[in-house]
């Protein structure tokens, strides 16, 4: 359990990154030089339309746990799916029509505008081209 503070002791600072002009960040639209593509409401292989971020990733070493089949490797692309205030991770075999829910993908998402975050943080997870 992680003990949490309601205020700054004398001398203490926030926490910022190196580089921060206290401006708001916003998602770019790659994750560390993977291109990601938002797709239309209706095109998510989920259920209901949603919102949906899409990225071709490479599984590293032990692949991606999915609720349906098991581990999946290689080439894959990863779905991030918003649909009534919850995203839901899926990946597919590079090409192919079968998506598969990623293991413990699954997470309240109240805000739609943290979207293209989660989705960067997920494909920044799993895609481990070198292992």
């Amino acid at each position: 359990m992680v003990q949490v503070r309601r205020g700054l002791g004398h001398r203490e600072a926030l926490l910022a990154p190196l580089g921060d002009r206290g401006g708001e960040v916003r998602a770019r639209g790659d994750a560390g030089g993977l291109r990601m593509s938002a797709a239309a409401a209706g095109e998510s292989p989920g259920k209901g339309g949603g919102e949906s971020r899409t990225t071709d990733i490479v599984a590293g070493p032990g692949g991606v746990m999915t609720d349906e089949v098991g581990v999946v490797t290689g080439e894959l692309t990863l779905r991030t799916e918003l649909s009534g205030g919850q995203v839901t991770l899926r990946v597919q075999y590079k090409d192919a029509d079968e998506w598969y829910t990623v293991t413990a993908g699954r997470a309240p998402l109240p805000d739609a505008a943290a979207l293209d975050a989660v989705h960067t943080i997920a494909a920044g997870l799993l895609n481990r081209p070198k292992g």
